[in-house]
């Protein structure tokens, strides 16, 4: 007879010494999950989105500002088809299962990336999402759907470049704060802390000029088994960096 293992329960905002006010997650080990169980990669997907669910939950519960998931990217079209066909899918269940919740917790979604390019359902599907919690004043869910981070800095580039060549700004007054007013994440904070899932060491394109001075780290465990104990565990460790910001 199996024996009940009784989990740990979540921190409580009091517990940490300090809280990122933006996290982003690279949501990564799906493939290799689904593999070491020996299923199909969907199914790999799909087991992620239970860990996804319960750390959208507790980051709302901590108070965190901002919690940015890495979704799928410009390049994720180059993968077998039946895969980014399983993807697609998955995103029509998650807001179809998870959207009543979120817009009564408060929670405000936000889609970064292109969502012209998506198939018809997927994109009303995410376009109905942002219009629904739009006027939401908590936690900001950023999702990054057919999302670049080159790409995001050229489109912001390319709004600068019209407002000049137009005579509505003069190049040189072009400033940081300019660029950061023409991303997708435009009047949140910088990112603070990155997790990446599953050992791997890299960016991937994401979030090129929000994670200029962001904390990363890289647990090895994999994304379905990313639990919200390791969340925790990734903020405390977050707390007891010293943030210099390029000083001493």
């Amino acid at each position: 007879m199996a024996v009940a293992v009784k989990k740990p329960k979540p921190m409580t905002p009091d517990q940490f010494e300090r809280l990122p006010s933006h996290v982003a997650i690279i949501m990564d080990g799906n493939g290799r999950w689904a593999k070491k169980h020996k299923l199909e990669i969907a199914r790999g997907h799909r087991q992620g989105t239970e860990s996804l669910r319960e750390i959208i939950r507790h980051t709302d519960d901590l108070g965190i500002q901002a919690l940015t998931i890495y979704a799928f990217s410009t390049e994720n079209w180059r993968r077998p088809k039946e895969e980014v066909e399983a993807l697609m899918q998955l995103i029509l269940d998650f807001f179809a299962s998870e959207i009543d919740e979120l817009d009564a917790k408060n929670v405000r979604i936000l889609i970064l990336g292109d969502k012209s390019a998506m198939p018809p359902k997927q994109r009303d599907t995410l376009i109905a999402a942002e219009e629904r919690t739009g006027g939401n004043t908590g936690l900001r869910l950023n999702i990054a759907i057919n999302y670049g981070g080159r790409d995001e800095l050229v489109h912001a580039a390319r709004e600068l470049a019209l407002l000049a060549a137009s005579g509505s700004i003069r190049p040189e007054e072009i400033t940081k704060q300019s660029i950061a007013d023409r991303l997708y994440t435009r009047g949140q904070p910088d990112v603070d802390l990155l997790i990446r899932t599953s050992g791997e060491m890299r960016l991937s394109n994401f979030l090129l000029w929000q994670c200029a001075y962001a904390e990363f780290l890289f647990p090895k465990v994999l994304w379905p088994d990313f639990s919200v104990q390791d969340y925790d565990e990734a903020l405390k460790a977050y707390a007891q960096r010293d943030r210099r910001f390029g000083g001493r």
